[in-house]
């Protein structure tokens, strides 16, 4: 499943999180009942599945959530790190996420 958001087309919206890819690009984790419908966090890797999967701020997902946490990204394999991270920022000042940078 894929869908359009932000001018990128991001890939699922699972509650597993190892339904993510070991590429880089843009992870995006959501919080809500029966769909994703809040962001929670968004950040960039090279290996967004191992990011994801041993991230300092899951805690922070889990405080913010209601609902279920779901796991979305948007993969970059033309993209170095200062385009993932240009991407992650448009992300967070449309969305405004409780959890990371700010």
């Amino acid at each position: 499943m894929s869908f359009q958001r932000w001018g990128y087309t991001v890939e699922g919206c699972w509650t597993n999180p190892n339904n993510l890819e070991s590429r880089s690009g843009i992870y995006i984790i959501w919080g809500g009942n029966d769909k994703p419908n809040k962001v929670l966090d968004v950040g960039e890797s090279h290996d967004v599945l191992n990011r994801v999967l041993s991230h300092e701020r899951a805690e922070c997902w889990k405080r913010n959530c209601i609902g279920s946490i779901w796991y979305s990204a948007i993969y970059t394999p033309n993209q170095q790190q200062s385009g993932r991270m240009t991407i992650e920022e448009t992300i967070r000042k449309n969305e405004n996420p409780p959890c990371g940078e700010k």
